[in-house]
């Protein structure tokens, strides 16, 4: 049985294993691999942090992922396709670690954040 989210660790097995997925992903990987050239062990850092505040509101996150996004977008546009790719990854990777109302809260500000992102690139 599958327990739910609980602290920093569930955060950063989520973390680990989303981007395992995305680094190898045909449709999205290469933003992250050639495009942004991410430094990984920063970037999972961050993320992790990012999404510690969003789950338990830890305050640890400084940064801007909306202007990170625009300045990606102008490097290799982005498309609504690649939100989609990336939102369902992010849910399936979730799903198959956790159950219960965080995992769901999770999932949830997954596609708020995604659907934002899109509104603010694309109008």
């Amino acid at each position: 049985m599958k327990t739910d989210i609980s602290n920093i660790k569930d955060i950063e097995t989520v973390i680990n294993s989303f981007y395992d997925k995305v680094i190898s992903d045909e449709k999205i990987g290469h933003y992250f691999t050639d495009v942004a050239k991410q430094n990984w062990n920063q970037h999972l850092q961050v993320m992790c942090s990012f999404w510690e505040n969003i789950m338990f509101h830890s305050g640890i996150y400084e940064g801007n992922p909306m202007e990170l996004h625009q300045k990606l977008n102008k490097t290799s546009t982005l498309k609504m396709e690649h939100f989609q790719r990336w939102t369902k990854l992010f849910t399936e990777t979730v799903d198959a670690l956790f159950e219960g109302d965080k995992a769901e809260y999770m999932k949830q500000r997954a596609v708020s954040i995604a659907t934002v992102m899109q509104i603010n690139i694309f109008s």
